[in-house]
């Protein structure tokens, strides 16, 4: 598989990455419904298997549950495995939901759990997860440089964080990568961030490059009907009518873009994120084995710049919809 470097950090990263979102459950708060761990497992194993040499998780992803089945994942592959993590959202014992908490003594207590979770001495990359409280982030950022230098964490990345913010960590610590969505419909980050990130030499690892699976051309109106109430894309603004409709009518349009090269529409949707020089790799989360070995092949696959045009135009198309 292709690889690239982040940043300036000297990880030499896949450009797809397997993500662990939807393998935390459905007992929390951000939830994807009901997941069986063995085949949570045998995905991470699949990735692996394919070529995938990066795990990305999160502490609050299950509230601890991700990074416990990433951790049985790796137990025997662990020093071939770049694992990534995030911390800053907590949970009480017993609750759904989660807190943003980024002080100095919450963010310390957060990597040891993690350590302990992941069943490993040192965390690849360790990122703040959202950038809040924004006044805080100081105070959570220089924990991190600490871990970095006591040799606990090996990078520490931020997600979530626009640009005002990234010069405030930057000017405390070495920022080596950005964690921020980025997909057909949600386009922000080109503005601003990405120059930004190019200047700096900070790497760029996106998550929902197919927008929680609206992007596959695997998904319709009929699965969102049956969809369970504790799947959180059953609330989200893209699955509900009328953005639904004009979601499914971009897919349908990507489908023959794909079809001529005998590629799915998923990893159109990835290769379409991996084109801009910016992007080190992208999140592709598998709840089942089967599903990533269908999205590997964005790896590698470089959109010309007609089938770039014609896909900026399905979106543009898409766009003026509302």
């Amino acid at each position: 598989m292709e690889k690239k470097v982040l940043g300036k950090s000297g990880l030499e990263l896949t450009t797809v990455g397997v993500g662990t979102w939807a393998i935390g459950g459905a007992d929390w708060q951000y939830g994807w419904g009901a997941q069986d761990d063995r085949d949570s497992i045998a995905a991470i194993h699949e990735a692996l298997d394919l070529g995938i040499n990066w795990v990305d998780t999160a502490a609050a992803y299950g509230l601890g549950h991700a990074e416990e089945i990433v951790g049985q994942a790796l137990v025997g592959r662990r020093d071939k495995v770049i694992v990534a993590t995030k911390c800053g959202l907590t949970w009480k014992p017993g609750a759904t939901l989660v807190d943003h908490v980024l002080k100095a003594e919450s963010v310390r207590a957060e990597l040891e759990a993690s350590l302990r979770r992941l069943r490993t001495d040192v965390i690849d990359l360790y990122q703040i997860h959202w950038p809040d409280p924004d006044a805080d982030i100081e105070e959570g950022w220089t924990v991190i440089a600490k871990a970095v230098k006591e040799g606990k964490i090996r990078h520490g990345g931020v997600s979530n964080f626009n640009v005002p913010q990234m010069k405030r960590a930057h000017a405390i610590h070495p920022i080596a990568s950005l964690q921020p969505p980025y997909n057909m419909l949600r386009r922000k980050i080109e503005a601003e961030i990405l120059p930004y990130c190019k200047e700096q030499g900070i790497g760029v690892i996106c998550y929902s490059p197919m927008q929680m699976g609206l992007l596959t051309g695997a998904f319709s109106r009929e699965r969102m009907a049956s969809m369970a109430k504790n799947d959180l894309r059953s609330k989200n603004p893209h699955f509900v009518e009328p953005a639904l409709t004009n979601n499914l009518a971009l897919v349908d349009g990507l489908r023959p873009i794909a079809a001529q090269y005998g590629k799915s529409i998923g990893e159109l949707a990835i290769a379409w994120v991996l084109r801009r020089p910016e992007v080190t790799a992208a999140i592709v989360g598998a709840r089942r084995p089967g599903q990533i070995g269908e999205l590997v092949g964005a790896s590698g696959w470089h959109l010309s710049k007609e089938d770039i045009a014609r896909i900026d135009s399905l979106v543009a198309e898409r766009e003026a919809k509302g």
